[in-house]
């Protein structure tokens, strides 16, 4: 059995990032120290009839629907980062190449991390756990407790309501250089 100090290392970084997404940057740090204490706690029951980081991230999920039924009638900005975020100020001089370029991509994941935000949350769980966190469709139904034909269904109509939404909110193209570029509608 691991000692709570290395499980902590290893995982408090992915559990706040996957917190942040769900739940917002507001809230993430919080919540990710909700999960490990109760981790921590539970640390000594755990079987180990499912691998150390699904059962964490179950915890994690828990902790987030709670937090979110509980924050129900609140209205709160959920944001899903990016890696090196910067404001449209932040950027190199509009004249240098590749900077507009790399102002369209931030609009594009801005654009897209709001019609994530707005995915029914059933949607938007498994969406994060399969295409955010990287876990196999078999790991996600242990997390949330659910049959593997579940897991498949939701993220499949979690998928085609992603895509539908951004073909009815964003202009895709691909550029020059044959990378997937959107404009939101409206602002052409």
């Amino acid at each position: 059995m691991r000692d709570f100090a290395s499980i902590y290392r290893e995982f408090q970084p992915r559990i706040q990032r996957y917190l942040v997404r769900f739940c917002g940057e507001a809230d993430a740090p919080d919540l990710t120290q909700a999960v490990f204490l109760k981790v921590s706690q539970a640390l000594d029951g755990f079987r180990g009839e499912s691998s150390l980081a699904t059962w964490i991230y179950r915890i994690a999920t828990n902790t987030a629907h709670d937090h979110a039924l509980s924050s129900r009638g609140r209205q709160r900005e959920a944001e899903l980062p990016l890696e090196d975020a910067a404001s449209p100020d932040d950027l190199l001089d509009p004249d240098v190449p590749g900077a507009d370029r790399e102002y369209i991509r931030r609009e594009m994941n801005a654009c897209i991390r709001g019609i994530v935000d707005k995915l029914p949350e059933n949607y938007r769980t498994v969406l994060l756990l399969s295409d955010f966190e990287e876990f196999t469709n078999q790991e996600i139904a242990e997390i949330l407790g659910l049959s593997l034909d579940t897991v498949k269904i939701r993220l499949h109509r979690a998928r085609a309501t992603l895509r539908k939404a951004m073909e009815c909110q964003c202009s895709l193209y691909h550029d020059e250089r044959n990378e997937l570029m959107c404009d939101r509608k409206g602002e052409e």
